[in-house]
This record gives C-alpha cells, sequence and structure tokens, in this order.
C-alpha cells in the first residue's frame, strides 16, 4: 500500500493556490445520516447504553452535529460523548455505570493517527485482558464502518454549488480532500458522485490531522495566503490557522448558502487577494455562532 503522507510531501504544486475541503456535512450531506443511524446506535450497542440511550443519543448528536465539536475525530468524540453523561444528573439517576476508557483516552492523547489501523496494531500487541476498553473500542468502530458501508451508500450528492464552486477553481487551484473520515468511505464517496475527478488527493484519518494534510501538501510550495479550508467545524478552522491558511465556513444547517456565497463571491475573493481581514472575519464570527459549547439541557436551566 502507498504512503499517503509521502505522495503529499513529494507532489509537486500546478498552481498557485491550494483548497483543502473537508468531506462529511461539509461538501456532503452524510454527517446527519451517518451518526444518527451508524455512529449513536453503535455506541449505545458496544458500550451498554441501553439504559439511557435517550441520553446517549441527545449526547452523541450535541457532540458530533450541534456544538463546537462538530467533525472531531471519533475516539474523541466517543469520550466526550462518556463525559457529558456523567454530567448529566437525569441520565445517572438511571443508575448506570458509564464505560471506564482509561487506556483509550491515553491513547487519544499519544496517538497522532486516529483511525482503525492504529488501534488494530496497539490491540494486537496488547491482550484484552490488558487493554478492554481498546479492543471494545476496535470492535465499536468497525461496526460504525460496516453499517456505513450498509447504510450510507450510494445517492448522497454534494451539497448544491458544490460542483460548481470546484469547477470555477478548477484552473486556479490544487484541490485536495481533507477529513478525518475513513480514507476508503471518503474514496468511495467522491468517486460515486463523480467528483473525485478535481481533487490530487483524498487524505482520511490515516493520513494524520486535517493541518497535517494541509501542512504535508503545502509546506514549502504554496504561499499560506494562497491555501483555503473549506469546512464545516471547528477543527477545520484549527488546521486552516495552524498552517496559517485562510478558512471559508460552511454553516451547519445552511449549508446551500454557504457553498452559493463561496461560489459567488469567495473563491473570486480567494483568488483575487481580498479574502484576508475583514472578509474572512465576519464569515468566522457567524459560524461561531451555529456552534455552541454548553448543551441544550444546561441552557434550559
Amino acid at each position: 500500500m502507498s504512503d499517503p503522507v509521502a505522495q503529499l510531501k513529494a507532489r509537486k504544486p500546478e498552481h498557485e493556490f491550494l483548497i483543502a475541503i473537508d468531506s462529511d456535512g461539509c461538501a456532503f450531506d452524510t454527517m446527519e445520516i451517518k451518526h444518527k443511524e451508524c455512529f449513536i446506535p453503535n455506541i449505545i450497542k458496544h458500550w451498554g447504553l441501553q439504559a439511557v440511550s435517550k441520553y446517549a443519543r441527545a449526547a452523541g448528536e450535541f457532540v458530533n452535529l450541534y456544538s463546537k465539536w462538530r467533525g472531531v475525530n471519533r475516539f474523541p468524540a466517543l469520550t466526550k460523548l462518556f463525559d457529558l453523561l456523567a454530567d448529566w444528573p437525569q441520565a445517572m439517576r438511571r443508575g448506570i455505570t458509564l464505560p471506564e476508557t482509561p487506556h483509550l483516552r491515553h491513547w487519544i492523547e499519544s496517538e497522532t493517527k486516529l483511525g482503525n489501523p492504529a488501534l488494530q496494531a496497539y490491540c494486537d500487541a496488547h491482550s484484552e485482558a490488558e487493554a478492554p476498553d481498546m479492543h471494545r473500542a476496535l470492535h465499536w468502530s468497525k461496526d460504525v464502518n460496516k453499517s456505513v458501508g450498509e447504510i450510507v451508500q450510494g445517492g448522497l450528492p454534494p451539497f448544491p454549488f458544490v460542483r460548481e464552486c470546484l469547477e470555477k477553481a478548477r484552473d486556479k487551484a490544487d484541490m485536495m480532500v481533507c477529513s478525518q473520515t475513513p480514507t476508503e468511505a471518503l474514496v468511495r464517496e467522491w468517486e460515486e458522485q463523480g467528483v473525485a475527478r478535481y481533487v490530487f488527493a483524498v487524505c482520511g484519518q490515516e493520513a494524520g490531522t486535517k493541518g497535517q494534510h494541509i501542512e504535508y501538501a503545502s509546506q514549502g510550495r504554496f504561499d499560506p495566503t494562497k491555501i483555503l479550508m473549506i469546512g464545516d467545524a471547528n477543527g477545520d478552522l484549527k488546521a486552516a490557522r495552524k498552517n496559517d491558511a485562510l478558512f471559508f465556513p460552511i454553516n451547519p444547517g445552511d449549508e446551500e448558502a454557504s457553498w452559493k456565497r463561496l461560489y459567488d463571491e469567495g473563491l473570486d475573493r480567494f483568488f483575487a487577494g481580498t479574502y484576508a481581514g475583514d472578509y474572512e472575519a465576519s464569515l468566522i464570527a457567524e459560524f461561531d455562532k451555529y456552534l455552541p459549547e454548553v448543551p441544550p439541557w444546561k441552557r434550559a436551566h
């Protein structure tokens, strides 16, 4: 299997500009179905949360879809869900004992490639008796991928104006997919919809973080003022800032309007060098309002 990181680092630019695009919930309307039909049911099943399924579902949807954690890697999102339940009196009054995940939490802090290959390698080196939470996490994560393959297949086109933006930018920018989704699923989705031809690379969680993807593809080859990250989550903004790059937000719930704005004005400003400053700041200020930090069950009191 070829090394995607080495390929990114070795690639010579074809254009002056670089555009990195997140996939789930940004280019594709896949976030809702993946989390509501695949991730959360498997969390309840594998982690013994049946007694608090209502609360687990609400916490999972808040973390992954409707908060500042939107778009975070699946493993930190999982432990965040446990933490929200632990801090939710109504949930804990159900008498449930939440899963202990000490090894998983340490692995999240120390591992840079938070995906099934790295988790499998850990489990191969440590028995289930040594690290039961890691083996449980691997079974869960594999079943999530299986569910995604079965449920999220075909027929999920990109948001309106995504194709138009890709077409508009193709002659001026090198474009890449920059995601924390497993690469196999990303490639399938982009190829199924006929948009893989616009990008030179499809980078998933196995190639590191989004910030690392941009770094590997750009370092020493692109001026940071000519790099744009398009995303729908705070992690995308952080990935851009880590590389001193620009950020265009796709507002959750208003994706079509966001892509239309990128098509109508954002790309023109980016290529003209008038994107940075007040224009970008106004977009990010608007974006911030879409992603709260406090869950609704706490705001109600």
